[in-house]
């Protein structure tokens, strides 16, 4: 795998977040948060260093000027986030407490990156050797998906790498009765890495594991682009209370990751793509399979204690959390 920049394309979308521990209902205050899977991923992997860049559209006004402000904060080249009329697309976030799981409404139909006119694919990824992408685009509308397809099939037939996250969203999928089994089937093709449990392969390929390994060795054999096949493993006993662990499956052997005890869970939000980037940070730089399984969780580990979408957490930071670093305060 070969060092270079890495793109993500996808809706950046605002989060509006009702304090903690208070349903919607209750408050008449809202935190705002940037975020959207790809700009997560791609976030995070600024920070390990890569050189990065989103690719998207969003509303020409304030509010897009604060989405592209914090990207950019962070470091994500934003010169390919296109501006148009129309709006920014949201999501609301109530946070789970005790046994009460979080949830999630959206607010995405009619967004500028909904209604957004043809990319030119070819000259957008004229400079990347990574493309990053998350079932949550295509899952929007019809065209998303169109969009979605057209950048892998670019991607892949330009000798791109394709970085693929399952992030299925029946939410959206229904609002419209997307086909999302094929659309996905056709998406993962494209894919050199694909982030997917038991769950998403089942829905692709109309199976029925129960075992993520397995599911990974039928998606192996049904794809014979994807040399790289990782998901999480989520254990709770409360909204505050996790036990996070991860497999990695290649073309030539099963890798885990030692479970992650996380307690007082601050904000899970993104946890998944930080473990995206921690992954692929790890494959790019070709770590060794079992170091670079155990980055991924780190990384995300280390989100859970961050509020906001976005991992912003360094190489140093996720190493000293592998390492058993103390809780004393770094002076």
């Amino acid at each position: 795998m070969s060092e270079g920049r890495i793109a993500g394309f996808g809706e950046i979308v605002l989060r509006l977040c009702a304090p903690r521990d208070r349903r919607l209902v209750q408050t008449r205050q809202l935190d705002i948060h940037v975020g959207g899977a790809e700009a997560n991923a791609i976030v995070s992997l600024a920070q390990f260093g890569h050189q990065t860049k989103m690719i998207s559209t969003l509303a020409d006004n304030a509010l897009g000027d604060l989405a592209i402000g914090e990207l950019a904060r962070f470091g994500v080249d934003t010169r390919d986030i296109f501006r148009t009329e129309g709006r920014v697309g949201l999501y609301f976030l109530e946070t789970g407490s005790v046994r009460r799981p979080s949830r999630i409404t959206y607010d995405r139909v009619g967004s500028a990156f909904a209604l957004a006119e043809t990319y030119d694919w070819s000259a957008l990824l004229r400079d990347v050797e990574w493309l990053h992408i998350s079932g949550v685009t295509p899952a929007i509308n019809a065209h998303t998906a169109a969009m979605a397809q057209a950048a892998v099939s670019v991607a892949s037939q330009s000798g791109i790498q394709v970085s693929f996250d399952g992030n299925y969203r029946e939410q959206l999928w229904r609002a419209w009765n997307g086909k999302s089994a094929e659309i996905l089937k056709g998406i993962i093709s494209c894919a050199t890495v694909a982030f997917v449990n038991e769950r998403d392969v089942n829905l692709i390929l109309g199976s029925d594991y129960k075992d993520c390994a397995a599911a990974h060795q039928a998606c192996l054999e049904a794809f014979p682009n994807i040399q790289w096949l990782a998901a999480t493993d989520r254990q709770q006993s409360g909204a505050e209370h996790h036990v996070l662990s991860a497999i990695l499956t290649g073309r030539d052997g099963v890798w885990r990751a030692e479970p992650c005890e996380l307690l007082s869970v601050v904000d899970r939000i993104g946890g998944g793509d930080a473990f995206s980037a921690g992954m692929l940070h790890g494959l790019i730089t070709k770590l060794d399979p079992q170091h670079a399984v155990r980055f991924a969780v780190a990384a995300s580990a280390l989100k859970h204690s961050i509020k906001g979408d976005f991992n912003i957490a360094s190489i140093n930071d996720v190493m000293e959390m592998i390492e058993g670093g103390g809780l004393d305060v770094q002076r």
